[in-house]
């Protein structure tokens, strides 16, 4: 009976820590980069895009060419995102995958 009690208490554990790592991922903010600095975009923990900012110099260009590279910032903030959950979970976790569990992004 005691070794099923240790598990119940590090399952609470891990269900406490895996609390703390969400509220700390909710608060991470990223930023994507593309054409040299001409379009950045903001996302939070949650993936949702907090700001976009483009330079005065890149509205001369057509509007495909800002659409692209604004779709580029965003997508290299979301790979920034990915990276910066899997760390935090990683942390948690000690560095183990939890089988099948997959975040959002």
């Amino acid at each position: 009976m005691t070794d099923f009690s240790k598990i119940l208490d590090k399952a609470k554990e891990l269900e406490n820590k895996m609390k703390e790592s969400q509220e700390k991922i909710k608060s991470i903010k990223v930023e994507g980069i593309s054409g040299s600095n001409s379009v950045k975009v903001t996302l939070n923990g949650e993936g949702e895009m907090i700001g976009i900012f483009i330079s005065d110099d890149i509205m001369k260009e057509d509007k495909s060419v800002i659409e692209d590279l604004i779709v580029a910032a965003h997508n290299n903030a979301k790979e920034k995102l990915k990276s910066k959950t899997s760390e935090e979970i990683s942390k948690v976790t000690g560095g183990f995958g939890i089988p099948g569990f997959k975040w959002p992004l």
